[in-house]
């Protein structure tokens, strides 16, 4: 958890200030959200392949073996301004964070005990928020430069990695040993709103902090007050997690995504005037990173629960799955939607998908729906 922490945030601080430095170098915002996309189509693409990795080589390995590769990849945008190599780096991150996420969520939902994993689940979210809060906010808190900022994300990686070459990480496991065996699709269809959930999760929490701070920089803001957008989305996930954790352990979940649903609708509906109020920036993110975050949350508890009698890792994957397509459409459509759109056309597209999470999760219930209570 710790070391996973440390990775968030280094990803975190270093995402907005690539951003940054691409609008700063003349980049289009389809080619800013293209860049960002692409460590996310990286972890979709290698997810249905990462249950043969931890079988291969274990999953302590390939944690540390993904943890090594986005180190890598984040020493490269000091070497370089090319934007192709850059997305080749991005590409390279995507794959080392599917290992390790694929990994540390995977022995989460398997070890907790089923008491407390909505709590403990909610305290791992909260940790990770805090990171995606406090990393974007570093350059402006500490005066740091887009290549200060590079390097103290590469360090944040150097030692997450440290943290994990601990003898006990090895020997964690991430299935029962005798587990139904299911594959991606099958986890999508043996619970689908779930995945949807995770889908509309990612688009919000991780899907609009590189796009949304390149716009603050466009209207004028300097990099310290641009990115802090993208930190009031970590400090909105940190602030939510554990509660929806708690909340998980005592109320129908079906009633918690609605909730959570309803809330991102009227979020996007406010950021259409955000171009006549800019401080709805900061309103919007926040609330975008702590209901996108909870939504994510709560469909890893439902995970725990739904597939305690199978493979953890069958879930955990799907729900990643979903959670990296929502965070590659986000950053793509959103800067095709600013281009073309503007900011109007940004908030009413946001309305629309949350929306439709409104919709699967007050509709009737189906026996045994995931969501039911």
């Amino acid at each position: 958890m710790l070391g996973t922490t440390c990775v968030v945030l280094a990803f975190s601080l270093l995402n907005p200030v690539l951003a940054v430095r691409l609008q700063m170098g003349g980049s289009s915002s389809t080619a800013i959200g293209l860049f960002a996309t692409l460590p996310f189509l990286s972890v979709a693409l290698l997810v249905p392949l990462v249950p043969r990795l931890f079988a291969r080589i274990g999953v302590g390995q390939a944690y540390r073996l993904g943890l090594l590769l986005e180190l890598i990849a984040c020493l490269g945008y000091l070497l370089t301004d090319d934007y192709r190599l850059w997305c080749a780096l991005g590409l390279m991150a995507g794959l080392g964070a599917a290992a390790a996420w694929n990994a540390t969520e995977a022995l989460i939902a398997h070890n907790v005990p089923a008491t407390h994993r909505g709590r403990l689940t909610g305290m791992y979210q909260a940790l990770l928020g805090a990171a995606m809060a406090v990393g974007p906010m570093l350059p402006g808190v500490l005066g740091l430069g887009p290549q200060e900022a590079n390097l103290v994300a590469a360090g944040g990686l150097a030692l997450g990695l440290v943290l994990t070459l601990a003898p006990s990480v090895a020997r964690l496991k991430a299935m029962h040993d005798g587990h139904v065996p299911m594959g991606l699709v099958a986890a999508w269809r043996f619970r689908p709103t779930l995945a949807w959930a995770a889908v509309v999760g990612g688009v919000f929490e991780v899907g609009l902090g590189s796009i949304t701070t390149a716009y603050g920089a466009q209207i004028g803001l300097d990099l310290g007050r641009a990115t802090s957008i993208a930190g009031a989305l970590g400090l909105g996930s940190f602030a939510l997690q554990y509660p929806i954790g708690w909340l998980a352990d005592h109320l129908p979940p079906r009633r918690l995504f609605a909730a959570g649903a309803g809330l991102l609708v009227l979020s996007a509906l406010a950021f259409v005037e955000a171009a006549q109020h800019p401080a709805l920036l900061w309103v919007c993110a926040g609330l975008w990173g702590g209901v996108g975050g909870a939504l994510y949350t709560l469909s890893m508890i439902r995970v725990a629960h739904d597939f305690a009698d199978s493979s953890a890792l069958a879930g955990t994957s799907a729900m990643i799955a979903g959670y990296t397509v929502g965070g590659a459409l986000g950053p793509i459509v959103s800067g095709w939607v600013f281009d073309h759109l503007g900011v109007g056309g940004q908030g009413m597209w946001l309305a629309l998908l949350a929306f439709s999470l409104l919709l699967m999760q007050t509709r009737p219930a189906t026996p045994g729906s995931a969501t039911t209570g």
